[in-house]
This record gives C-alpha cells, structure tokens and sequence, in this order.
C-alpha cells in the first residue's frame, strides 16, 4: 500500500490517518455526551430526518438537514482550501483546512463554555457537523480516497472484507483466469489502526468532555495545529533541499 510521507519528520499518511481518527473519535463521542448528537453519521442523520418527517416532527427533520447540510459544507470548504492552496505555493494546500479546524475547535470551547447550555447545543451541533465534514474531506484528498477518519462503517466493511480473505482457504489451484485469494495485511492493519484509534479518541473524549466540558477541545485543537505546522515545516525543508539536488544533477 502507498503512502505519502510529508517530509523528513516523518509524518506519514498513514500517521495523519491515526491522528485524525483519534480527534474524530474524541470528537464524536465527547460532543455526545456535551449535546446528545453524534455529528459525523450522516447515515444515522439522514434516517432520523425521515423518521421526523413521517411522524410530522418537522423542526427535528430541519434541524437533520441542517445538519447534513454543515457537513456538506465542510467537505466544500476543505476541497476549495485545498485547491486554492495548491495554486499558491506559499501555502501548504492540506495544512489550510487543518488550522481552520483547530480555530474552530477552540472557538467551540470558549464559546460552549461561555453559553447555557441550550444556546450552547444550537451552536454545537452545525458546527461539529462543519468540522467533521472539513475533515473527512482532507484526509479523504491525501490519501486519494483510501482513508476516512469520522466515521467507520466503510472502515470495518472493508476490515470484514480483508479478514473473510484472509480466512478464504484456497485448497486447489486456480483454474483458467481463476486468481489466489489473498488479503492485503497493510490495509488491515490500516483498518485495524484507524478503527482502533477512534476508538481510543472516543474513550479519552469521552472522559475528557464529561469532566471538563467544552474546554476539552483545546488540547485537540493544538494536536491540529501541531499537525499543520509539522507538514509546513516538512515542506519549507524540502524546499531547501530541492536547489542542492537540482544542483548536484547539474554537475
């Protein structure tokens, strides 16, 4: 399985996978806990939304859409910052959309702290929506489609996959055109790590938000931020090194 390496500080994609999983895990289960809402499920959403409008609960299947609709525009915002950010090389295109979650998030904990706690779940909800949304769709961009870090139903789909291969016994040999059935242990060890950290997030952000409340979004915040600076300075590294090859080619 390919991965990209962000530079000689070796972030990986398979790292920043990690790492995304963990904040979205921590994310997704504290904002729970804080406003009774899982915010990265759109399926369960979308469900809700119709099971609001046949029982003529129509402010909960506004509210439903709304939601779909925060993350829809997350995942817009973070595909434009990343393409304007690809257009304008002084800008890291993949670390754009991670500050602006980190500023959201810290934005999230001084004003959830701030509000009651009705006023507070109403600016919550859109917003963590907006956030899961931004992103999914980054680390969806990185990794070209093969990594997603908010929510996990294709991630353990594709672990059952993997795991029904790896369990297939191929007891003769393939006829004509026929293939061996073989798993790809780097992707299920890709799955297996990112469903374990969100797993993981979700436990500390659990615990977190319940003890500490919306104040629990500073330390992720500055995880993201230490994220976006670590792919900037990766790139402002290989920017210096790229003149010194291009000049020992030259000799």
């Amino acid at each position: 399985m390919q991965t990209r390496d962000f530079g000689r500080l070796a972030i990986t994609e398979t790292g920043l996978g990690l790492s995304l999983a963990f904040i979205a895990g921590a994310v997704n289960a504290g904002g729970f806990l804080l406003v009774g809402q899982y915010t990265s499920h759109m399926s369960g959403i979308l469900s809700a939304v119709a099971d609001a409008a046949v029982t003529g609960s129509l402010a909960l299947a506004m509210a439903g859409l709304a939601a779909v609709l925060c993350f829809i525009l997350g995942a817009a915002v973070s595909a434009a910052l990343i393409n304007w950010g690809r257009r304008n090389p002084g800008h890291h295109p993949f670390a754009l959309p991670l500050r602006l979650e980190a500023g959201l998030l810290l934005l999230l904990g001084l004003l959830g702290g701030l509000l009651s706690a009705a006023p507070a779940a109403a600016f919550a909800i859109p917003l963590l929506c907006f956030l899961m949304g931004l992103q999914n769709a980054t680390i969806t961009k990185i990794s070209g489609a093969r990594i997603r870090t908010t929510h996990m139903t294709g991630v353990v789909t594709d672990l059952g996959i993997e795991l029904g291969k790896l369990l297939y016994w191929n007891r003769r040999p393939p006829g004509p055109g026929g293939h061996v059935v073989r798993a790809d242990r780097a992707k299920l060890r890709l799955l297996s790590g990112i469903l374990s950290a969100f797993l993981l997030g979700g436990l500390v952000g659990a615990m977190s938000f319940l003890s500490l409340g919306f104040v629990s979004t500073v330390p992720l915040a500055l995880a993201l931020l230490a994220l976006a600076r670590a792919m900037i300075r990766a790139e402002f590294h290989e920017r210096l090194a790229r003149p010194v090859g291009d000049a020992l080619r030259g000799r």
